[in-house]
């Protein structure tokens, strides 16, 4: 099922600044936030929703490519509802929208933390993005292709399952902010009490602490190892698209939210073809006998060769164009772009006596003199329909 247009879910126009993204989710959350709603997996959704939009256009590289490509310049999960994020994921990454700002009834979930036991409040680590580039012919591109890439990155550390923690020793409650993550201080003003909250030095936010570390990650819950990825390339991607495969990326500590794998694509030279957005472009070429008689020539397409006719006299630099032989729509498979053909009239850059001889009787043939009339169409009118 397609997923509503992210602009449409927030409610603002493709134009909208940061700061009308930020006030328009900001709303949304607010109304549809599971504390507000109790039981409400319609409100649920929508919060969900709201916050992948966020996340997407928030990012200026993923809403650039949302713009041009749509869901597909995203690369397989490149919103979080498909990835399987849950709330305290969301709440994580986007709870400092909060701070200070209404949500403090609501369980506590400000300034970047997620909701813990009790109430209580821990942030969630998130790992960083990984960056890489695949280099991609034409073939792979007018397919769509599988590719399994080497990577070094960070990953749950296999002594600890990821914890940190010594084996057999586990975590403990933060002794300074009793498992909330936040410390909160109130200091005497002239206009009163004021309270501040602030991450915990202690523990760093988590609301835990380790009790004896892991001796092989040093408490961090990840080490650097190297590691296989599967990934699938949509069919139609040009050379510059990058795509963005969530949950791929490096390993956050101690059992946090992976990051993202950014895959940049470069398309590489091909030896038949230039490519025009989703038409392709050949050249070919005829002898002069060719183009006056007529004939059927070959040429290559990516699915093989095909065989059209040349008309009779057929002026040289003539564009043909051959429907659905070029490249799929990135946005719809269904649509693909022409192969335009272009074919010249060869001319010899040196000849013998006896070829000459023959070149300049024909020359003297008045069906052989230039004599160009109206419906012989000029320089510029090919050049619209090669590339209209």
């Amino acid at each position: 099922m397609a997923k509503r247009d992210y602009y449409e879910v927030l409610g603002v126009s493709k134009n909208a600044t940061e700061e009308e993204l930020k006030k328009a989710y900001r709303k949304l959350a607010l109304k549809y936030h599971p504390d507000k709603n109790p039981g409400d997996k319609e409100a649920e959704e929508k919060f969900k929703e709201a916050a992948e939009a966020y996340s997407v256009l928030s990012d200026k590289d993923k809403r650039a490519r949302y713009d041009q490509f749509g869901e597909a310049g995203l690369g397989d999960n490149g919103g979080f509802g498909a990835g399987g994020m849950g709330m305290d994921d969301i709440f994580s990454m986007f709870g400092d929208l909060f701070s200070g700002g209404g949500f403090g009834g609501f369980g506590g979930f400000g300034s970047g933390f997620s909701s813990g036991r009790g109430g209580q409040s821990r942030r969630v680590n998130k790992g960083s993005s990984l960056r890489v580039k695949i280099k991609l012919s034409l073939e792979d591109i007018e397919k769509g292709v599988e590719k399994k890439i080497k990577v070094n990155k960070y990953v749950p550390c296999p002594t600890c399952s990821g914890s940190g923690a010594k084996k057999g020793s586990g975590m403990e409650t933060c002794h300074h902010c009793h498992g909330s993550g936040v410390v909160i201080e109130t200091r005497q003003t002239f206009l009163g009490a004021m309270q501040t909250q602030s991450v915990c030095p202690n523990c760093g936010g988590e609301g835990k602490i380790i009790k004896e570390k892991c001796t092989d990650c040093h408490g961090d819950g990840i080490i650097k190892s190297d590691e296989i990825i599967t990934i699938n390339i949509p069919a139609g991607v040009a050379d510059g698209m990058q795509l963005s495969f969530q949950g791929k990326g490096n390993a956050g500590a101690r059992n946090g939210i992976p990051g993202d794998l950014i895959v940049s694509i470069e398309e590489l030279p091909h030896e038949n073809f230039e490519r025009d957005g989703d038409n392709l472009c050949h050249q070919t070429y005829v002898t002069f006998a060719q183009a006056v008689n007529g004939t059927t020539i070959e040429v290559p397409t990516l699915g093989g060769k095909v065989k059209f006719k040349i008309e009779q006299g057929m002026p040289s630099g003539k564009v043909y164009r051959l429907k659905g032989k070029g490249l799929p729509d990135v946005n719809n498979p269904y649509h693909r772009g022409d192969l335009l053909v272009r074919v010249d009239v060869w001319v010899p850059k040196s000849v013998t006596k006896e070829e000459k001889a023959l070149l300049e009787k024909l020359d003297s043939y008045k069906e052989f003199q230039p004599n160009p009339n109206k419906k012989d169409r000029s320089f510029f009118d090919k050049m619209k329909d090669m590339f209209s």
